[in-house]
This record gives C-alpha cells, structure tokens and sequence, in this order.
C-alpha cells in the first residue's frame, strides 16, 4: 500500500492540513480554517470560540485553543474526535478541488507526519495514534461512498 505523508501546508498534500486557507461554513457561521473551527469547539458559547474564530492565521487560533487559562468544555475528550470529523468533513464537502485530490490519493495510506503530535498524528516515527490521517482516510471513502450513490 502507497502512503502519503503531510504536514506543512506548502508541502504536497499540504491541503490536507488544518491550517490550510479553506474557509468552512458551520451553523451559519464561516471559519477560516477548519483549525479555527476545531480549537472555537474547545469553548462553545463562551466568547472565546468567538475570539478564535476571528483569529487572522490558524497558528494564532491554535495557541489560543491550547491555552489552559481558557474553560475547556468538559466533554472535550469524549467530543474531539467527532469535533475533528465534523470540520475535516466539512472542509471537504465545501471544496470540491479538495474532494477530487482527496479522492486522487486512492487507497494510500494518509500519515500527518510530525513529531510535535502523537494523537493527532504519527509522532514523527509512526508511534502516534494518526487520528487525523484515519479521519481523512474516513471521509474519502464518504467521498467516494457519494460519488458511487450519485451514479
């Protein structure tokens, strides 16, 4: 099986990064990055979600998302995973371009390859969980799922 690594989002495939400047509409509302989504999920209806959704670059989002000193909601652990899909979903479906690469990638095994992330991605040395490439991977096959159902 082939497999594709990403990560920045100037590398190839780099579209499939958080960061990358694909604005996603949800409940009305258009996000930048789905980044900004993610980390605005982290503080529903506090003001702060607000805050990073109005963020100008997905790494400033993403400190602030991190950032302790904010009130995480208490279900952020049981939540995220769903969080993740519902933005990478989204990104995709909004995109057609997107789709049509995703779909490109065939079968391919999809790694965020990067030592900084051991949930999110491979932990540099394939260790880490890769949840985002196994969500990519998920909605690819949605993806391809509708292109089947859609004749």
């Amino acid at each position: 099986m082939s497999t594709i690594r990403f990560y920045g989002t100037k590398d190839a495939h780099g579209c499939f990064s958080n960061f990358a400047a694909y604005p996603i509409e949800i409940d009305g509302k258009v996000w930048p990055t789905s980044e900004h989504y993610f980390q605005g999920s982290k503080f529903p209806g506090t003001g702060h979600d607000e805050e990073i959704r109005l963020t100008p670059s997905p790494m400033i989002a993403a400190r602030k998302g991190r950032d302790r000193k904010r009130p995480l909601r208490p279900d952020w652990e049981a939540v995220r995973d769903e969080v993740m899909l519902v933005a990478v979903r989204t990104k995709f479906r909004q995109h057609p371009e997107l789709a049509a690469t995703l779909l490109d990638t065939g079968d391919a095994e999809i790694i965020e390859h990067t030592k900084r992330d051991s949930y999110w991605g491979d932990g540099g040395d394939g260790s880490g969980r890769n949840m985002l490439g196994r969500i990519l991977m998920r909605v690819r096959d949605e993806l391809r799922g509708d292109r089947i159902g859609n004749g």
